[in-house]
């Protein structure tokens, strides 16, 4: 068929009338049929762009004249769109029986007008379209419930589907079977407190550009037992270097161009190393004030990308589960760019606030956050940190570093806390990627930067209000302390403050280095928060808000530990990388929901992660990496071994399983039988928060 005509009474031609088909076959090259019912995400992406593009969503704040939103009492269409979405959900598990009648009937309706010109939406005119559109929208959201961040769960249907869907977005950085250089669609962490624009539409999926890639990393870490400890998490704010000297920006040889014409020019940022030596009596006396430290968090290339090993081997000994550190990587050749990046290192032990060990652990899981956005020194910064001395003030300065394509790591560390870092100018861009961050809502993001203080008059402060006012996350600012005391512009004096921390409850909290303090100990909480959506349904409360809630200052003790009476070597290899821990998560977070729902289904949801499994073949996927495969078949085995020969497994006797510590057990087992434990005492945990909330 020709996509233009002839325009009467004229000879030139315009294309025809865009319909919602033609949108989305010229967007992703997939015609409008009824496979998008095999696959909820994948009606959620077509109904979403569509809503979008047309901008009939707006119909559900204003309806047209004679039209009325919700259809019915506004309580029964909620009712009736979750009802919907929890059998799609539990259909899609086998694809036995026939899909719910509301999905049914709206399917029809949208399918068959298809092909009307999308004006026709746009303006109201066919507003059973736009009851259809908007009704499957919310029927497919509810349908993406748990399909990222796992959600309580009373009936155990639909944990398959689940279980599918994350191993899909793991491994593709989307749950939609569509390819993500078209659409891609990823899990809603949280959703506006306010709000009436398009994203305040969903509450458990979002449509994001597919010009910025997205990672989504599951790292089951978390306290054992399912008492109140899992609602608090104790960070180490590590400002460091503490010293920095002008000396440490290098400007690159022969880099300095257009000498008369707004001159420029290439630096290099090198401080001192880390002082291992000074953070190991640091720890000490942080534990003897908090019992435990979970995270260590450093600013903006404050390590050494050499330094990573030794670094985690320390923090290891002390018993802490995560680093988030900014990190300097040096240019394999001469005439190269240096790497700046967010390191997120996870500990393979998985517990926090455990005793610190006796013996080597494994090599840690790793991630990285590129930085996008090159940093650029201009006359007033470089008399504001009094740097004229190496960089001269009236030369442009521009970091020297590699900008690599732009890449979003989304990273769930347990306890339903989902968090994502920017280093330094990334935060003030509102480009694509900030975008895909308040799309997504993460329950917390860091920033680490190289800047001056962190008042909440400067701009770090406006930017992380955007992210805390809209989708409500957390956000925390770290700079170093070397970098604080050079900021001196001129009649002002010096400040102290290092880092910010930002939520939507709390508001700002300046948080300063007092003197002879070498840390900050920031201690945060989590609690039950709302999700919302403005299409008329009613709010649910399984959301997470972070909030700080204790500060205090660590000066390191006089001594370092006591030797332990075996110490620790040197690591163990790594038997899985961050995304097949990620895959194996996803498949133990299943196997728990239908251990707790429908025992006789958990052994039947893991059998669907084995090579060669048929569902995959239908999402596009090819099997997982052997590994991953073994490490979901060792969960099992473990199942199995615990379930009685004629009997199903229940869940106390498997989770007293998955706490037992077999002598001269494989690393790789070992490791499954851990995310086994901690997928099953964090689902513990959301059964009994839900019942303090009732």
């Amino acid at each position: 068929m020709s996509t233009i005509r002839a325009h009467e009474g004229a000879g030139v031609h315009r294309p025809l009338d865009p319909t919602p088909a033609s949108i989305w076959l010229a967007m992703t090259q997939v015609p409008v049929t009824d496979e998008f019912l095999g696959w909820p995400p994948d009606m959620f992406a077509l109904t979403d762009t569509i809503l979008a593009r047309s901008e009939a969503y707006r119909f559900a704040l204003s309806p047209p004249e004679g039209a009325r939103w919700p259809p019915g009492q506004s309580r029964s269409w909620s009712d009736a769109v979750e009802t919907a979405g929890r059998k799609w959900a539990a259909w899609a598990d086998e694809k036995l029986g026939a899909i719910p009648d509301l999905l049914a009937r709206e399917w029809r309706v949208f399918r068959d007008r298809a092909e009307v010109p999308l004006r026709q939406l746009a303006e109201g005119r066919d507003w059973r379209a736009c009851e259809a559109l908007l009704t499957l929208h919310a029927i497919a959201d509810e349908a993406c419930a748990g399909l990222g961040v796992a959600l309580h769960r009373s009936d155990g249907q639909g944990c398959v589907y689940r279980a599918r869907g994350r191993e899909l977005l793991a491994r593709t950085g989307s749950l939609s079977r569509i390819h993500s250089a078209f659409v891609r669609v990823l899990p809603k962490v949280r959703t506006p407190p306010n709000g009436t624009e398009f994203s305040a539409f969903a509450r458990y999926a979002c449509v994001t550009s597919s010009a910025v890639a997205s990672r989504w990393y599951n790292m089951p870490v978390r306290h054992a037992g399912a008492d109140l400890r899992s609602w608090h998490t104790n960070l180490l704010l590590l400002p460091w270097p503490l010293r920095v000297r002008a000396s440490d920006f290098r400007p690159v040889e022969g880099s300095v161009q257009r000498l008369a014409d707004e001159p420029f020019g290439s630096f290099q940022f090198n401080p001192e190393r880390l002082d291992l030596g000074l953070l190991d009596r640091v720890l000490v006396a942080a534990r003897d004030e908090a019992d435990s430290v979970d995270g260590v968090v450093l600013p903006e290339s404050a390590v050494d990308e050499g330094d990573i090993g030794d670094l985690e081997a320390l923090l290891d000994r002390h018993g802490v589960i995560y680093l988030l550190a900014g990190v300097r990587q040096h240019s394999q050749r001469p005439d190269g760019l240096a790497g700046n990046y967010v390191h997120t290192g996870v500990n393979p032990r998985l517990e926090k606030g455990g005793p610190p060990p006796t013996s080597p652990g494994g090599q840690w899981f790793h991630i990285r956050q590129s930085k996008h956005h090159r940093w650029s020194l201009d006359e007033t910064q470089v008399n504001q940190y009094h740097l004229g001395g190496a960089l001269h003030p009236r030369i442009r300065w521009w970091e020297t570093m590699d900008v690599p394509p732009r890449t979003v790591q989304f990273v769930e560390v347990g306890e339903q806390m989902t968090l994502v870092s920017l280093v330094c100018e990334d935060l003030a861009q509102s480009d694509n990627v900030a975008q895909v961050i308040r799309s997504v809502g993460p329950t917390l993001v860091v920033t680490p930067l190289l800047d001056g203080p962190q008042l909440t008059s400067r701009w770090s402060a406006r930017y992380a209000s955007v992210f805390a006012d809209d989708p409500g996350s957390a956000v925390l600012t770290l700079t170093c302390y070397g970098m604080v005391q050079r900021c001196r512009p001129h009649g002002q004096g010096v400040s102290p403050v290092v880092a910010l921390w930002k939520d939507p409850a709390g508001g700002a909290r300046e948080i300063q280095l007092e003197p002879g303090a070498q840390a900050v100990l920031l201690t945060a909480c989590s609690d039950r928060a709302l999700r919302r959506s403005a299409d008329g349904r009613w709010p649910v409360g399984n959301a997470t808000d972070y909030f700080d809630v204790a500060v205090y200052q660590v000066r390191a003790s006089a001594a370092g530990p006591a030797a332990p009476a075996s110490r620790p070597g040197a690591p163990t290899p790594r038997v899985l990388e961050a995304e097949d821990l990620t895959i194996l998560t996803g498949w133990v977070e299943g196997a728990a929901e239908a251990l707790a729902y429908a025992p006789e289904r958990a052994l039947n949801l893991l059998a669907n992660a084995r090579p060669g499994a048929p569902w995959r073949t239908i999402v596009g996927l090819t099997d997982p990496p052997p590994s991953a495969s073994e490490a979901v078949a060792c969960v099992a085995e473990i199942i199995q071994a615990a379930t009685p020969a004629s009997g199903q497994p229940a869940f106390e006797t498997v989770l007293a399983a998955a706490k037992e510590h077999p002598v001269g057990e494989g690393e790789l087992r070992g490791l499954a039988r851990r995310v086994l434990r901690s997928a099953l005492e964090q689902l513990r945990a959301r059964q009994a928060r839900e019942a303090t909330d009732h």
